[in-house]
């Protein structure tokens, strides 16, 4: 089975925020236990007295506010952030990259989580099928962090797999979300920094994480499928999301 695990990056209520990001990787279930190994080994470096009692979540490792992260240098923090997502860079194909951003402001009627999540489930499904067509009949289930949109969502993907998406009906994922505790999953651990270093990249200009990993994104024929930019009146944007589909009309 291909598992998606997804989390999110800013806040839909934060109104000093542009974007709200929700995004994450893919893996084939085998793969999950050699990303906790990875990260386990991290976390050993930070504490080697307690390793388990580490959680990577980039935004706390890069405001240095609490424990462990408060010893650390500033380049520290930094290194610390983009070695967890090393793990993803260093990982086999079959890990693939996933990310919705979506600008608040141009969507001021609509949830941006929900914009996103239904954005997310589709293009993992169309990549399920991509992989089924090439001889891999394995289904998908996707699994997020713990939050407030737990049972909106829950209710969504009912939806998706009998009403459909705007993009049309979910096939391939075996069942309804998986809601976990990051403090659980290092896997989980993982995609908040991929969510992480996509919110950076928009919300701030800042390209230091999103460049360690803009390769895993999925994508064939060039296009870059697993990372979709939504912002209205902004035509010229130069994101790789962006520079993919320029040249066609693919969504």
């Amino acid at each position: 089975m291909h598992l998606l695990y997804l989390d999110d990056a800013g806040s839909a209520a934060n109104p000093s925020e542009q974007y709200l990001v929700l995004g994450g990787l893919s893996v084939f279930e085998a793969q999950a236990h050699w990303i906790t190994q990875q990260l386990d080994r991290l976390a050993e470096d930070i504490n080697p007295g307690d390793p388990h009692s580490v959680e990577f979540h980039a935004s706390e490792v890069f405001s240095r506010r609490t424990q462990p992260w408060k010893r650390l240098s500033r380049d520290e923090a930094r290194g610390t952030i983009k070695s967890v997502l090393a793990v993803l860079a260093n990982a086999r194909e079959t890990a693939r990259a996933f990310a919705c951003v979506v600008h608040k402001a141009s969507f001021p009627n609509q949830d941006p989580m929900e914009i996103a999540f239904e954005d997310l489930c589709s293009r993992f499904d169309r990549y399920l099928q991509r992989l089924r067509a090439s001889g891999d009949k394995q289904r998908g289930l996707v699994i997020l962090d713990k939050s407030a949109h737990e049972t909106t969502l829950q209710r969504m993907a009912v939806g998706f797999r009998t009403l459909g998406t705007r993009w049309g009906v979910i096939r391939l994922l075996a069942d309804t979300p998986l809601f976990v505790d990051s403090r659980a999953s290092r896997v989980i651990q993982l995609a908040d920094h991929v969510a992480y270093a996509v919110f950076r990249r928009y919300e701030s200009g800042d390209t230091q994480y999103l460049d360690r990993i803009g390769h895993k994104f999925d994508s064939e024929d060039g296009v870059v499928h697993g990372l979709a930019h939504k912002e209205i009146g902004n035509p010229h944007c130069t994101c790789i999301a962006c520079l993919s589909r320029r040249s066609g009309d693919k969504r």
